[in-house]
């Protein structure tokens, strides 16, 4: 099938099935999600034995919650064909999602003075391998909505 009659064939949704692609690109996306909300939830329990305010957890939660509603809801939009959907998840979870799971980490190892690891806990340990879970699913999911395929499908 040439690319004209592919892209002719695409404005009728239901005679073209959806690429493998995209629906891995949602799946990592739910995958992603996961990783966040797991991550939370172990920062979550590290801080309420401390000092931290009940109200300042609930805060966070909410905060999170409805970030993680809105890319659950652009990634349901993006699998079912809205090219809108598909640049928001790349532009907010792609670049700005990504940038804000990476500033911590950098930080930190350009702040460490030879001892990269100098207060390793349990906590720490559940939160490095939740955000390199949630990054890989990242990596997986925007490449995957920008192949031949899904550009074609999405056009």
């Amino acid at each position: 099938m040439n690319e004209i009659t592919f892209r002719a064939a695409s404005s009728v949704s239901a005679t073209v099935p959806r690429p493998r692609s995209v629906t891995l690109a949602f799946r990592a996306l739910v995958a992603a999600v996961g990783f966040g909300v797991a991550e939370t939830a172990v920062h979550s329990v590290g801080q309420f034995g401390q000092s931290t305010e009940l109200g300042s957890l609930i805060a966070g939660w909410l905060i999170r919650t409805g970030i993680y509603v809105v890319v659950l809801v652009a990634a349901w939009r993006m699998l079912r064909g809205d090219r809108w959907a598909r640049l928001m998840l790349a532009l907010g979870i792609g670049v700005l999602g990504t940038a804000s799971l990476l500033v911590e980490p950098l930080t930190a190892l350009l702040a460490a003075d030879g001892d990269l690891l100098p207060d390793t806990t349990v906590e720490n340990a559940l939160v490095a391998i939740t955000r390199v879970g949630h990054i890989c699913a990242v990596l997986i999911a925007i490449p995957a909505m920008y192949t031949p395929e899904a550009r074609a499908w999405f056009t």
